[in-house]
């Protein structure tokens, strides 16, 4: 009986302790929204050696044709410009021309971020539509030509970014054309059928 009453009493401070351990005796506890796909790598082309290079970039926000543009157009970071990547388009920070210039490898400016008065100012000097498999990017801020490869720099990034705006996946999908049109109404027509993958 008394080993009885040892097994009892050793016992209560056991379940004492499980009882007391704080852990709430619930449900499902609801924490959030339900958890969403991964989201999809953006990628810019930028030149490498006189070769455009596809660059991966997670997007601040949802990938479309206008915001891959426009992170094009801010030129290589820090990183890709170790990497001895650069890009052959004007920042947006360039006054238009009157005379054509042969354009060179142009590092971007780096400098503090203005918000909502700098995406005013890239908005008026750049526009990007999509509809119907086709992107229309028009470069206010750019009067000369660009060179081949600065404009296959343009028309690979917004297509392969409209395509996976379009079906939410990467190559393989339907075609998507590009027009890159300059401050003179210079027109020039692609799609990325010559678009590196990698």
């Amino acid at each position: 009986m008394r080993g009885v009453r040892r097994v009892v009493l050793l016992g209560v401070p056991a379940l004492w302790t499980l009882v007391s351990c704080g852990i709430p005796a619930t449900g499902v506890v609801e924490a959030g929204g339900p958890a969403h796909g991964l989201v999809p790598m953006l990628r810019v082309y930028l030149v490498e050696n006189g070769s455009l290079v596809a660059v991966p970039r997670r997007p601040a926000g949802a990938v479309d044709a206008e915001s891959a543009v426009m992170n094009l157009l801010e030129g290589p970071t820090k990183t890709e410009r170790a990497k001895r990547l650069t890009t052959l388009l004007p920042p947006l920070t360039a006054a238009p021309t009157s005379a054509p210039t042969p354009l060179v490898s142009v590092p971007p400016t780096a400098g503090p971020s203005d918000g909502s008065a700098a995406e005013a100012a890239a908005s008026a000097a750049v526009s990007v539509n999509a509809r119907s498999g086709v992107v229309s990017i028009h470069l206010r801020y750019v009067s000369e030509e660009l060179s081949d490869l600065a404009t296959a720099q343009l028309i690979c990034t917004a297509a392969e970014a409209q395509r996976i705006a379009d079906t939410g996946t990467g190559p393989g999908a339907e075609a998507v054309t590009v027009k890159v049109t300059n401050a003179r109404g210079r027109s020039v027509e692609g799609s990325e059928e010559r678009c590196p993958e990698d």
